[in-house]
């Protein structure tokens, strides 16, 4: 029964707590990617469509105009425009003149709907151990289905479909064409290298707090923003163990390149205990953590401290009629005052009398000001 109750949760426990710093600090990779996508298609009985963008690390960077047949590159620093690497060699004709090809069409028309697809480019993945894996390709494909991809170590084509082994043959013969798109990728690979050591901002995290639909809970809410490269990785945490249901927004990009994601969790109301967000990124240095804690307690509002807030409210304005009803007396009082004191000597006494009462009135309004200021900070 001891076993059963005691040793076996214990044991549990650890093996939870062991597996969630696994899951945190010695399973995360972090990848970086620059790719080009390139699709061409013929629809029905129409001219060939042809769409060309660049994408890096989930943002698009360049795009083909096909008005003005040429690549247009945005949202990179002037320094990234001039040292990344250029669009790929293969022109755009070249490529619709293999669609045709591949497409048995005659007139540059087809009778039926035919899709060339390719991805081109290299991506970085940095692991936990700080091993870097770097891998460059050019992969084609044929109406949704894998087609052809190159291999830049022998400079051959691997053919991935059984209508794809005529192109494999002729493509491994174009020696020169397979040395340029080897110089290519590699080109590629060492710009993600640089821009992966280069270009890294720490994220700006902040922690909120809410009431649920349900009255007795609470919803945490952690935003993480401002941050690149993209991987991050967020955990809401109660005493250090990782809370389960949490519910995340994805990594988002930002307008100026960044990214941003946001992870909430509900959590008893009425619930003690240390919560903290806690966010892994590569570009925070020694622990690539920060930590930031949420004070529950401000945000409570049971039924006793309702009572107390209205409670102080009422008394803020009776004592506000009552300076009011003061003042107006006193005026009244002071204006009989005055004219004594033009037709009297023995008015001074009055005189005395109005200076008290501006002094009282004084104090009831520092006494209303300051009860208003406890109110605001919650009775």
């Amino acid at each position: 029964m001891f076993l059963a109750n005691i040793i076996l949760p214990l044991i549990l426990h650890i093996v939870y707590r062991v597996f969630i710093f696994c899951l945190c600090f010695l399973c995360s990779t972090e990848k970086q990617f620059l790719r080009y996508k390139i699709t061409a298609f013929f629809k029905t009985s129409t001219l060939p469509v042809f769409k060309a963008v660049a994408v890096c690390d989930g943002r698009q960077i360049a795009h083909y105009s096909n008005e003005e047949r040429v690549w247009i590159r945005s949202s990179l620093t002037e320094d990234d425009r001039i040292n990344a690497p250029e669009e790929p060699p293969d022109s755009r004709d070249w490529l619709l003149h293999l669609l045709n090809t591949l497409s048995d069409c005659t007139d540059s028309q087809c009778s039926e709907l035919h899709v060339l697809q390719r991805v081109i480019g290299c991506e970085l993945e940095k692991l936990s151990d700080g091993s870097v894996n770097l891998r460059a390709f050019d992969d084609y494909g044929f109406d949704g289905e894998d087609f052809m991809a190159f291999n830049s170590d022998t400079l051959q084509w691997i053919d991935k479909h059984p209508k794809a082994k005529e192109t494999k043959i002729k493509w491994d013969q174009q020696t020169v064409r397979n040395e340029l798109l080897k110089q290519y990728l590699k080109t590629c690979t060492d710009w993600i290298s640089t821009f992966n050591n280069t270009k890294k901002t720490p994220p700006d995290v902040r922690v909120f707090v809410k009431n649920a639909p349900d009255h007795s809970k609470l919803v945490l809410s952690c935003l993480a923003t401002g941050f690149y490269p993209r991987d991050i990785e967020m955990y809401i945490r109660w005493d250090k163990s990782v809370l389960v249901n949490q519910t995340s927004s994805g990594i988002r990009p930002n307008a100026d390149g960044s990214f941003q994601m946001r992870s909430s969790v509900e959590i008893d109301a009425n619930h003690n205990g240390f919560y903290d967000c806690l966010v892994i990124h590569s570009s925070l240095t020694q622990t690539r953590a920060v930590v930031t804690v949420w004070t529950i307690y401000q945000h409570k509002l049971s039924a006793e401290s309702l009572w107390s807030l209205i409670t102080g409210i009422i008394a803020a304005v009776v004592i506000f009629l009552c300076v009011i009803v003061c003042c107006i007396y006193e005026k009244k009082k002071s204006n009989v005052g005055v004219i004594v004191q033009i037709h009297s000597p023995v008015s001074e006494s009055y005189l005395k009398r109005f200076k008290a009462s501006v002094v009282q009135s004084k104090v009831l309004v520092d006494t209303f000001y300051s009860l208003l200021l406890a109110v605001a900070h919650g009775t």
